[in-house]
């Protein structure tokens, strides 16, 4: 989730989200960025999707060169953002990767992602998983968009360390639309990353080490909580996680996110985003309804769905819909997502749970209380859940920050704890 009052996906509108974006387009222009031309020993040259053959998952199918910054070049970039710089140590190289996985069905697709690796430092890398936010628009992914995607990928590998960066599916230029907030797709997705990384750092005459920092942001933040407990558990013998930090995610639809839909706490434009995207969303994957009339009023019924194809900007979504959910959904529908049961209920349930186990590793939850698109009431829920268990993860509470300044302040306090971590080893 990504996406409040003073969204900063989009380069159009919407005052922070403006500025930031017009600050990105003066840097780059300054610089004379463009993406590179050419890489040493590239899978296979184009972007593409599988050419009929069931690749193994993880299998890397292309490496796109699509960046380059020196260290000035990122400098300016992330401070542009109002970003703290002073972990920026190197400059950047990015990368688009096509890669093979699997639908929330299991059966066979592609993705894309971004993997960034520092231009200098060590050989062998450790390797930062990012897993980002909310984004509607398809060319927001971190392989496609110079943009607030591309804030945590780039501050990591400036820091020295290899970043991989999933677009999850039906984003980038993975085929399909993408299931929002389906939590197990998002985890095979990133997964399938680290390892379609680990075959292009090789390629690119910088191998990985192993090791694993898992961080992410709002919907990521989730979606890092998972993944996190998949390496752990072995889902990949090359992999060793070795950190969490993940920012201000939904941990807890059911009993902190939902309910702060209805008590102020999360703002009226956020909640109506979110919530339609994820109602959308979760019925193509959990059938939520026979006909959409029963959960939204007309004349939004016939058009909810689409808006969420993946080629529409929040700047058109937004205006399409009402100013709040009671006069998005029916009555009945409103009362359902106070009390959600059945297919819901199941829905949501099946996203939650992702702090309900036992790292052994350092966890913390980088939070605001300021926060009006994923309450605070959500990390203190995580670390609840993971206190019962046996683990402290501390709640580091950036005070009366929205939603996307908590990031642009806890990133580079992230950094700065891997770089601390990584010293003890």
């Amino acid at each position: 989730m990504d996406m409040d009052n003073e969204a900063i996906n989009s380069p159009r509108k919407h005052g922070v989200r403006r500025l930031l974006a017009a600050a990105t387009v003066v840097v780059l222009a300054a610089l004379g960025t463009v993406p590179a031309t050419a890489a040493p020993r590239p899978a296979t040259g184009h972007d593409a999707a599988v050419t009929g053959r069931h690749e193994a998952r993880g299998t890397l199918l292309a490496v796109t060169p699509v960046a380059r910054h020196d260290r000035a070049g990122v400098t300016a970039f992330l401070a542009g953002a109002g970003m703290s710089t002073d972990t920026v140590r190197h400059g950047v190289r990015a990368y688009r990767l096509t890669y093979a996985t699997i639908t929330p069905q299991g059966r066979p697709t592609t993705a894309t992602g971004l993997l960034v690796l520092p231009d200098g430092g060590g050989h062998r890398l450790d390797l930062v998983s990012d897993t980002h936010g909310t984004m509607a628009h398809r060319d927001y992914a971190p392989s496609v968009g110079e943009d607030f995607g591309r804030y945590a990928p780039y501050l990591h590998a400036a820091a020295g360390r290899a970043v991989a960066a999933p677009d999850y599916l039906g984003l980038g230029k993975g085929p399909g639309r993408h299931p929002y907030m389906d939590t197990a797709s998002a985890v095979s997705a990133s997964l399938d990353m680290l390892r379609a990384s680990r075959t292009a750092a090789f390629r690119l005459y910088r191998p990985l080490t192993g090791d694993v920092y898992a961080s992410g942001f709002s919907q990521g933040g989730q979606v890092a909580m998972a993944l996190g407990k998949a390496l752990q558990h072995g889902a990949d013998r090359h992999f060793r996680l070795r950190a969490l930090a993940p920012v201000s995610g939904p941990y807890d639809i059911e009993h902190a996110e939902t309910p702060a839909l209805f008590d102020g706490r999360v703002n009226d434009t956020s909640g109506l985003f979110y919530m339609t995207y994820f109602l959308t969303a979760q019925n193509r994957l959990h059938p939520l309804w026979k006909d959409p009339s029963e959960a939204f009023r007309e004349p939004y019924a016939d058009v909810v769905d689409d808006l969420f194809d993946g080629s529409h900007y929040e700047e058109e979504i937004i205006p399409a819909l009402p100013a709040n959910l009671r006069e998005l959904l029916t009555d009945r529908y409103y009362r359902e997502l106070q009390h959600p049961t059945g297919a819901l209920l199941a829905a949501i349930r099946a996203q939650d749970g992702t702090c309900a186990w036992k790292p052994a590793v350092p966890v913390r939850l980088y939070t605001s209380s300021g926060d009006t698109d994923v309450p605070v009431a959500n990390a203190r829920s995580c670390a609840a859940d993971l206190a019962r268990r046996g683990v402290r993860a501390p709640v580091v509470d950036q005070g009366d920050l929205s939603h996307n300044e908590t990031y642009l302040t806890s990133g580079p306090q992230i950094v700065r704890w891997f770089d601390r971590l990584a010293a003890r080893r």
